[in-house]
This record gives C-alpha cells, structure tokens and sequence, in this order.
C-alpha cells in the first residue's frame, strides 16, 4: 500500500530534481529521503529514481508517480484546510491565484471587503497564469484559481467548476487615438502569455491578417512602455489599464471582443464556507464600478 508520507517525499525530489534540496524542504536529512524513496520502490516493485553522475532523474514511472503524489498530497492538505475552515465556519485561509490584471485590481478590492466582514479569514494570493494557477488548483496548492477565458474557449477539464464573476474589455494599445487593428497589419506587436497572444491572433485573424509579433512580456508598465517607444503595438485587457495608464498610450477598445473572469475551485460542491465568502467577494469586487 502507498504510503502519503512516501508519496510526499517523491513529489518534493520531483519538484527540485535533487534529494538534498527535497530534504532540506521537508526538514528531513538525506538518508531518511533515500531511505523513503526505497521504501517507495519495494511498495511499488518499480524503479523509480536513476543516478545520473552526482545526481538523479525520475524514471518515466517515477515521473507518472510523482505527478499523481503531488495532486494526493496537495489534495489531503487541501482537505485539512477545508476541515479547519468548516469547524471554523467564516474562519481560515484561503489561498488563491490570479494573473497581474484581476491581482491589482479585483483581487484587493474583494480582500479589503473580507477584512471588513470576516476578520476571521486570512486570504493569501499569488500570482500566477492562468495554465499555472489551474494546474495549483488540481494540486491542491491554492483552494480559489481566478482565470480568463473567451465565449468560444474550451471548457476546462473535468473537476474543475467555473463561476463566471464579470467580463473584461480587450484594447488595442498604440500612440494613436482612436486606432484600428486594421491599422496594424504590417506592424510590429508585443506579445504576451500563451493565452494572451492567442487572443491576439485571433482577433487579428478576423480582420484579415496575422500578425508579426517580434516582443513578448508579460508585465503591464513594460507593455506600455515599449508601446509608448514605439516598439510595437499591443493588446490588454480592461482591468490591466485599470491598474496602470501611461497618459502617452491610447486604448483603443476592440469590439466584440470580451474576456470572461472565471473563479475557479475544485472537486464536488458544495465549498468551504470560507472559499464561498472569499468567491462571494470577488463577485461583488467584479460588479463594482471602476
């Protein structure tokens, strides 16, 4: 039988690809990781780790191993903390990840409102994209993903529950007010996360042409600086020029093309009262006028 204290020790040498900074993570010493990892192989009766030089490599069934151990322990600690919260009703942490737009606008808003109604809940975000934040949330690793999709986007996969919170405007950014995609055909365009620059291509690929993405970044002020110096034009959403605004760009708002703002959780309803609070939040946070 799988033992959860073997499967811990397999995700986190997984997680670093070394024993040493596994045991220094778990606060174990070397041997005991090693002597976990043997009791693991002789449970399992497979090979799971390779010495490679001073160092080691998962097996192909370590890696299938160890990607399974990290989403059973991110799951039992996950139910630890619901446990915790619904013995504490509207106490307990949350954790919660989001992309930079909703982290510097709807998130704040949503965590000022808890402080003031529930004291009691302690809410802990971090920033992530949306392809990272799901993958925390099967793990286990956060109780609340906030991520962005489009009316025609794939639904996410199976476990994961969807609340839709509000919609995003998409803006094309350039030096020019009241600009047009179709002005930017043969420019050169600022990409961003795989999502993102998804949506720009589509959103190109209706007016006719693809375009020629010759920068990436992800941060909103470096976006809007490279705009401003003409390196390129850009798109972002909404919420993203809520939070910052170079009076030198304009946003030209790109019709018919919106964002939906999903809060993610996952597993069977209903959820913790503390996550309800914390999805109840960033709903009201969503609706509110800029």
């Amino acid at each position: 039988m799988l033992n959860l204290v073997h499967l811990k020790v397999l995700a986190a040498v997984a997680r670093h690809g070394s024993v040493t900074e596994a045991a220094r993570e778990l606060h174990y010493s070397q041997p005991s990781v090693s002597h976990h990892l043997a009791r693991l192989e002789a449970a399992t009766g497979a090979k799971l780790i390779q010495r490679v030089g001073r160092g080691i490599r998962l097996t192909p069934e370590g890696r299938l191993l160890a990607h399974r151990a990290a989403e059973i322990v991110g799951r039992v600690d996950a139910a630890t903390n619901e446990l915790a919260a619904q013995v504490g009703l509207h106490a307990g942490r949350v954790r919660l990840a989001a992309n930079a737009s909703t982290l510097s606008t709807i998130v704040p808003a949503a965590a000022a409102a808890l402080a003031q109604a529930y004291p009691g809940i302690e809410l802990s975000p971090i920033e992530r994209h949306p392809v990272e934040a799901l993958q925390m949330l099967r793990h286990g690793e956060v109780d609340v993903a906030l991520v962005f999709g489009y009316a025609d986007a794939p639904v996410e996969e199976e476990g994961v529950r969807l609340l839709h919170i509000g919609d995003d405007s998409l803006n094309l950014l350039s030096r020019q007010p009241g600009d047009r995609l179709t002005n930017h055909s043969a420019s050169a365009w600022i990409g961003g996360c795989d999502r993102c620059e998804a949506e720009l291509r589509a959103a190109c690929r209706r007016e006719g042409f693809t375009p020629r993405i010759t920068a990436h970044s992800d941060d909103i002020v470096v976006v809007q600086s490279l705009v401003a110096a003409g390196i390129g034009v850009a798109t972002q959403p909404g919420l993203a020029l809520r939070a910052h605004h170079r009076p030198d760009v304009h946003a030209t708002e790109i019709p018919g093309c919106r964002r939906r703002i999903n809060a993610a959780t996952y597993g069977d309803p209903p959820d913790p009262p503390a996550v309800a609070c914390v999805l109840a939040a960033l709903t009201e946070a969503a609706a509110a006028p800029e």
